[in-house]
């Protein structure tokens, strides 16, 4: 596990690297039981959408681009207040987030020196320090944040009864952003989708390739907005990052 490296360090590493972001934002997140996708939800006097594209357009590395992928006919998206912000390419997703992705991934100019960070639209709360040490990582295979398990983790049965317990210190749990280079991950989402494969993350189809990405430990305020209750949690984070920055 690399330490926290300066902000001066994280950008001389990736100086090298064209960089391009392409965030999911095409899902209606049903589990949140609200009128409208999650993405579009307020905090703050933002939307969801907005805190989790902000921290990608004020981060001092240069992101070359944001790919954003919204759902065709989108009739929220005419409010946005990015919509015609000039890093911000607009494009049609697909039936599920890796389509997403992969259509995004679609749209960028490929070179042999273009790597991708791919974020979820529901995850406000990134920091530029998170940020930070996936670009100070080197590692081919690429590099994703996620957090180590710490409670105790239980393998259920197809009737909810517990079939076993696993070993936490092997488990970790992922987040985004997601870090690849883009012809690599672009190969293995498509091979993944041909292939009918199950993929939940951009790391998965990247395992189901034969790769074996770095894991970066981030920050447990993280979180993805998925249920009701995570929206008050997510504008505490949100007030406590903003507090320190303030200090």
């Amino acid at each position: 596990m690399i330490k926290n490296p300066s902000k001066n360090t994280a950008l001389s590493l990736v100086a090298h690297r064209r960089i391009v972001a392409v965030v999911p934002a095409a899902g209606v997140g049903s589990r949140m039981q609200a009128d409208k996708p999650k993405q579009y939800l307020q905090i703050q006097g933002k939307t969801i959408l907005e805190h989790s594209l902000n921290v990608l357009l004020t981060h001092p590395a240069n992101i070359e681009q944001i790919i954003l992928a919204v759902a065709p006919n989108d009739p929220y998206l005419k409010d946005f207040s990015f919509l015609n912000h000039p890093t911000i390419c607009v494009i049609h997703g697909g039936k599920t987030r890796a389509d997403s992705v992969l259509n995004g991934l679609k749209h960028i100019q490929p070179d042999k020196n273009t790597w991708v960070l791919v974020h979820d639209a529901a995850r406000p709360c990134l920091t530029h320090t998170d940020i930070d040490k996936l670009f100070a990582i080197q590692d081919p295979n690429g590099a994703i944040l996620a957090t180590p398990a710490i409670d105790t983790i239980k393998r259920a049965t197809e009737n909810q009864q517990i079939q076993q317990t696993e070993d936490r210190n092997h488990i970790w749990l992922a987040q985004t952003p997601q870090f690849f280079p883009l012809d690599l991950l672009r190969d293995a989402l498509q091979t993944a989708l041909q292939q009918g494969l199950a993929v939940t993350d951009e790391a998965s189809a990247m395992e189901l390739a034969g790769f074996q990405p770095h894991l970066v430990s981030g920050r447990t305020d993280n979180i993805k907005v998925t249920r009701p209750q995570d929206l008050a949690l997510a504008a505490f984070y949100l007030s406590q990052q903003n507090n320190k920055e303030t200090l």
